[in-house]
């Protein structure tokens, strides 16, 4: 039996389907980018050794010297920099690990640090300070949104240790959680209570 040839409406239907499916295609992927899910970017910037805050124990009496007869004696102030917070990764959207540190130099500026970090690559993922808290599981893939941030960057890679500055106006005390934020999705790969 014959086949019928297609019509000039067939062909045009058709060559217009197989245009808008390109486009689409093309269009989508620019979007979500998939092929970061098969790349990885390590980072390895210096993280600097530091120290915790000291807390140096109560003076105690001497034999033969009374206890408020011995002068007060201030801790001396650190000399390099100062682990003033820090937490671990959970996963959210994508499973992370590592760990986040605050440090503060001698010169008083802070940084964070993210130390083994392990997550996805992705699109438009920046590194946040939150006020929001840390929520385990799906309901926390979206917490962060919802509460004031402070923006300190796209992230730099998605694996290994990496380094963001902390503006000086910021309160540590209102920002206790780092979230990795994946800005153009509105969805959270991970996040770490700072404590």
């Amino acid at each position: 039996m014959a086949r019928k040839p297609m019509s000039v409406r067939g062909r045009w239907l058709w060559g217009t389907g197989a245009a808008l499916a390109v486009l689409v295609a093309v269009v989508g992927g620019l979007i979500l980018q998939p092929w970061l899910l098969f790349t990885d970017v390590r980072v390895q910037d210096e993280i600097p050794v530091a120290a915790s805050p000291s807390s140096e124990p109560a003076p105690t009496a001497s034999a033969g010297v009374e206890l408020a007869e011995q002068p007060a004696v201030d801790p001396p102030a650190p000399t390099g920099p100062v682990d003033l917070l820090a937490g671990t990764f959970v996963s959210h959207e994508h499973t992370t690990t590592g760990s986040a540190r605050v440090i503060e130099h001698s010169d008083g500026t802070r940084q964070l640090a993210l130390v083994g970090l392990e997550t996805s690559n992705g699109p438009d993922v920046h590194v946040w300070l939150s006020a929001g808290p840390v929520i385990e599981g799906f309901d926390g893939w979206f917490t962060a949104a919802g509460y004031e941030q402070v923006d300190l960057g796209p992230i730099k890679g998605n694996l290994g240790d990496q380094l963001y500055d902390i503006p000086a106006g910021v309160d540590l005390s209102a920002y206790r959680t780092v979230d990795l934020w994946c800005v153009q999705f509105a969805v959270s790969f991970g996040a770490a209570a700072l404590a």
